[in-house]
């Protein structure tokens, strides 16, 4: 089967990586990069690519099937709708745009064109993620009533242009647009309320890191957290349930859960001392009343990213990573902005859309 041919917009950290991954994928191949900085043309032909002198002429390349945009945020709409208009299928980078109504615009244009568009997402694919989306609608703690998901760092925010505004930085949209779509991906109820704290602690312009607290309709509740200056972190998640709790360490997918044993018991708690007092409410469960298991890796059913957007090209499948949702997922940070902003708690309904 003739493999797509894709050229790289964009040819730094993140563009020579989605190379590496192209290269490992059988349904697409890197046929071109441009980037409008010298040293990175260099570094596309030293890692064997041809290198566009311009935009303008990979677009105008009738042998491309697709491009994919790696470049800075700010500038992610303005390539897409190019790309689109010359009868390119489009792979852009997260955050997608700086605003929903950017996003709007691109798949106004999709749709004109009849090209596919698709946000690369990738962390719907992370193992850690998996496990906790297989915890969730398998029930293995019985009903999760509250996730906790963060990620935390001692390193501030990294690169150059993600320290500006003006270009799309700090950490809401660079880690909290991936934590923010993997719950609205997995939990099965519309978004009802969000509430947020940013942090400036660095002294940046944009924000080092970020609290959000999140209501669905259907009662369950999550903390997503991001940090640059965290020297002890705490565990990447932590998942309650009415018949247990579940926690997984960090990305070495350390984790265990700790679930009811069935047994019922006829002795109360033992008291324990705390400080300066007792309490039994606080004390650890007996070992009969739980159980402990490994919180175990799981296979996933879904396609690679690159193989399903191959597939929905040749309209062979739906795309994983659909636009209306990460639409929505746009409408949430904006909303989380102005509650960190207005300090109010943010009612998202009248944005949501239809699962």
């Amino acid at each position: 089967m003739k493999k797509l041919k894709v050229t790289i917009i964009g040819y730094g950290g993140m563009g020579s990586f989605h190379a590496k991954l192209i290269q490992a994928n059988p349904e697409v191949e890197v046929h071109g990069i441009f980037d409008i900085l010298e040293s990175r043309q260099q570094a596309g032909e030293a890692d064997g690519y041809s290198a566009y002198v311009s935009l303008e002429e990979a677009l105008d390349d009738e042998t491309v099937d697709a491009i994919l945009i790696a470049t800075p945020n700010d500038v992610h709409k303005e390539i897409a709708v190019q790309a689109l208009e010359a009868g390119k299928h489009v792979i852009c980078e997260k955050p997608v745009t700086l605003t929903s109504e950017e996003l709007s615009e691109i798949m106004h244009t999709a749709k004109e064109h009849e090209r596919v568009f698709m946000v690369h997402q990738n962390r719907r694919w992370d193992s850690d993620f998996q496990m906790v989306k297989d915890l969730y609608e398998n029930r293995k703690i019985g009903e999760v009533f509250h996730i906790e998901s963060r990620v935390q760092g001692a390193n501030g925010i990294p690169g150059d242009w993600r320290h500006l505004k003006a270009h799309g930085g700090g950490m809401l949209l660079d880690w909290g647009v991936h934590l923010l779509d993997q719950l609205l991906y997995m939990i099965d109820s519309p978004l009802a309320k969000v509430a947020a704290d940013l942090s400036y602690i660095l002294g940046d312009e944009v924000d080092d890191g970020f609290i959000s607290y999140l209501t669905f309709e259907n009662g369950v509740t999550a903390l997503v957290e991001v940090g640059t200056t965290n020297y002890i972190k705490l565990p990447r998640w932590y998942i309650k349930g009415t018949k247990g709790s579940a926690v997984i360490e960090d990305w070495d997918l350390k984790g265990k859960i700790v679930k009811q044993s069935g047994i019922e018991l006829v002795a109360a708690p033992k008291p324990i001392k705390a400080g300066q007092g007792l309490t039994k409410t606080m004390a650890p469960p007996s070992e009969e009343a739980i159980i402990k298991e490994k919180f175990e890796k799981v296979a996933t059913q879904m396609d690679p990213f690159y193989t399903n957007f191959a597939k929905v090209v040749r309209g062979e499948s739906e795309p994983i990573v659909k636009n209306e949702e990460v639409l929505q997922l746009m409408k949430i940070i904006e909303s989380i902005f102005e509650a960190a902003e207005t300090g109010q708690v943010i009612d998202v309904r009248e944005h949501s859309y239809s699962r």
